[in-house]
């Protein structure tokens, strides 16, 4: 299992040449976007967000915001350390977050969750490209996490995992 500093070598070491596997299509805007991602998705939105470590302590004041998913998720469990599932539930989270802020915001001129959505929506159809280049970045960022740590594949539920048959010793 690597360190958090290995963690973030790794992930500023590997950023731009993420980035620029998206040039031939997006150009400049693409580069940019992916590597920007990769590095959020690294230092900000690590799957050790389920402790407390380096990319919890860069949220600075806000990393309150993410202490009932480290309350609610054990470290590496299937939730946080997964391929895809993690990466997705961290942005479902910090989602739901920026949803309840704008809920609450909105009756002082804040825009409300629908018009949040919409917005979103709207980026989607508009940037497609670049907005999934940034949803692989997060994601690819994730993988190299769990990569390092040797646990590419998640752990599977102890319903789930095959038996080991103990030898009877003769």
């Amino acid at each position: 299992m690597a360190s958090g500093q290995q963690h973030d070598r790794a992930t500023w070491f590997l950023a731009l040449p993420f980035g620029l596997l998206w040039g031939p299509w997006l150009g400049l805007a693409g580069i940019t976007s992916a590597s920007l991602a990769f590095l959020i998705g690294g230092l900000w939105l690590s799957p050790d967000l389920d402790t407390r470590s380096n990319p919890s302590r860069r949220w600075g004041p806000l990393r309150l915001l993410w202490w009932p998913y480290r309350r609610l998720l054990r470290h590496r469990s299937l939730l946080s350390h997964s391929p895809f599932l993690g990466s997705a539930g961290r942005l479902l989270y910090l989602a739901t977050l920026i949803t309840g802020v704008t809920w609450l915001l909105h009756p002082w001129g804040a825009p409300s969750p629908l018009q949040l959505a919409r917005s979103l929506q709207m980026l989607w159809q508009q940037q497609r490209g670049l907005s999934l280049a940034m949803l692989i970045g997060v994601e690819a960022s994730a993988w190299l996490h769990l990569i390092q740590d040797g646990d590419p594949l998640p752990r599977l539920p102890r319903l789930l995992r095959p038996r080991r048959r103990r030898r009877r010793l003769r």
